[in-house]
């Protein structure tokens, strides 16, 4: 039952959000126009500024993890934490800048990419190549989910909606704008939503001030209290944590450094319409880095100090600002948490459908269905819009399914999604970079086995650490992508010998 307080905050929030609503709608129609190609529903491209397609890279990677996630982690593990913030940072910009340019570059080929399936399957001329990444694609589910949870836990938390309405919320607001927008709607909400993140990140950070105490050695009596609380919670590594040893933590780096070449992100790339704008773009993604993987997950550390005992960690941001938080900055704050959680949603849900439409129906269906009915490429590009559409209903259907059951941690929920798909993508995209032997068998191979190794390690319960199953997922791609290049290699030279022996014995 709701408290006075949080019945008029729930009022409050209910206006605000009212007002958020009409405003991402009035955005997805006016993207409506942008969105009637499968090139304007995928990217947009060159309808967005560089710089807010920058904030809106910064803003997807956000997400309800660091917001509500991370700072559980805090919550529960302490200082430890810090290793995954501050790659969040520098290891994925270090990432971002390393792959931009090459991957605009190529994905300018063959009348341009539009997904990261449709990149892939352009390199190594391989259609097969490109379904399977799209049906890997599919893992994003989870990452969905995540966000779902993240968004009901908050609302529960600080107004006191039940979880189920929250999810609810979250999941009829997102499909209903991008449904409409497509790229554009989801870019320019996106954009905004990253520069609210920031600031409310910001303040997360700055109420250390008033709720710690300690002036400019602030940080350093957070420390101290969480050190007399638990040793363990300033202890470098953490046990039964993912930041249990040193070996742990440089997995969680390769991660974070694998983590950009995630389709959601990656189509950001693509969405960017001129090279020279490609310098603008990383640097305003990488402010945006900086600022929304900083100063959050204080909050959670801080939370650990001033209300022990939560019952789950994934609250500990909620309680604390419902706690130490005047009215005026919870709304906000909530507002900030929403948008962090709407604006991973939204590029998940675009990515995963933009998919089905255009690596899936057009590569695989259409053909089939109007194999003798001669359309043109225009009309085929229409349906796969279309399918794209009712893809994003029916994902946003059993993404309310599945977020009904609250996993025991939000981000190791999301981890597992995410590694899936990187560990079977990692070899086929960078090796194309520098390597030219990389060929399409060897693509193949290293997606299916690497994916197919995460999924084994996690699912039977051989390895654990989500982490550590990337890492070694990724390297064993790694080795297949090469061996069965070469082997292809080897066979197709092979044949032409072969075939120009027969040459002259004719």
């Amino acid at each position: 039952m709701l408290t006075d307080n949080q019945t008029t905050l729930a009022w409050i929030i209910g206006a605000c959000l009212f007002g958020y609503f009409l405003l991402i709608v009035w955005f997805g129609k006016r993207g409506a126009k942008y969105s009637r190609s499968m090139k304007g529903f995928s990217i947009a491209k060159g309808k967005v500024s560089p710089w807010l397609i920058g904030i809106s890279f910064g803003a997807t990677y956000s997400s309800a993890n660091l917001f509500i996630g991370v700072p559980g982690w805090a919550y529960m593990y302490g200082t430890p934490v810090l290793w995954y913030t501050l790659g969040c940072f520098g290891v994925t910009w270090i990432g971002l800048l390393l792959v931009t340019k090459k991957f605009w570059e190529q994905g300018q080929n063959n009348e341009g990419s539009l997904t990261l399936p449709q990149w892939l399957g352009n390199r190594y001329n391989s259609k097969a190549l490109q379904v399977i990444v799209a049906l890997l694609i599919l893992f994003n589910i989870y990452y969905i989910v995540a966000q779902n949870v993240g968004l009901a836990t908050m609302f529960e938390t600080i107004i006191g909606i039940p979880y189920y309405w929250g999810i609810f919320f979250g999941v009829t607001l997102t499909i209903l704008y991008i449904s409409m927008g497509g790229a554009y709607a989801q870019l320019i909400t996106d954009g905004i939503q990253g520069i609210v993140m920031s600031v409310i990140s910001v303040l997360l950070f700055l109420s250390l001030f008033w709720t710690i105490g300690g002036g400019w050695g602030t940080l350093g009596n957070l420390t101290g209290q969480l050190n007399n609380a638990n040793p363990a919670l300033t202890a470098p590594t953490a046990a039964d944590s993912p930041f249990y040893s040193g070996f742990a933590i440089m997995a969680i780096q390769w991660f974070l450094l694998s983590f950009v070449l995630l389709p959601q992100l990656m189509n950001k790339v693509l969405s960017v319409g001129k090279k020279e704008d490609l310098r603008t773009f990383t640097l305003s993604a990488g402010a945006t880095l900086f600022f929304l993987s900083t100063f959050s997950v204080f909050a959670g550390l801080a939370a650990r100090v001033l209300i022990p005992g939560l019952t789950s960690s994934d609250s500990a941001v909620p309680a604390y600002v419902l706690e130490y938080f005047p009215t005026v900055l919870i709304v906000l704050i909530v507002m900030g948490m929403v948008s962090a959680i709407l604006s991973t949603t939204d590029s998940l849900y675009l990515g995963m459908t933009a998919s089905i439409g255009n690596d899936i129906y057009k590569v695989v269906i259409a053909p089939f269905l109007y194999k003798n009915k001669n359309l043109s490429v225009m009309q085929i590009d229409r349906k796969a819009v279309r399918v794209a559409r009712i893809a994003l209903f029916i994902i946003g259907l059993i993404s309310l399914y599945m977020s009904f059951n609250r996993p025991e941690s939000l981000s190791l929920l999301l981890q597992f999604g995410t590694s899936a798909i990187i560990s079977g993508v990692v070899a086929p995209l960078t090796l194309s970079y520098f390597w030219k032997k990389a060929n399409r068998v060897g693509a193949i191979a290293s997606v299916i086995v690497g994916a197919s190794c995460f999924m084994t390690l996690t699912g039977f319960g051989i390895q654990d650490h989500v982490f550590t199953a990337l890492l070694y997922s990724s390297m064993l791609g790694y080795g297949v992508m090469i061996a069965g290049s070469l082997w292809a290699e080897h066979m197709n030279s092979h044949r032409k010998v072969k075939q120009i022996e027969q040459q002259q014995v004719l």
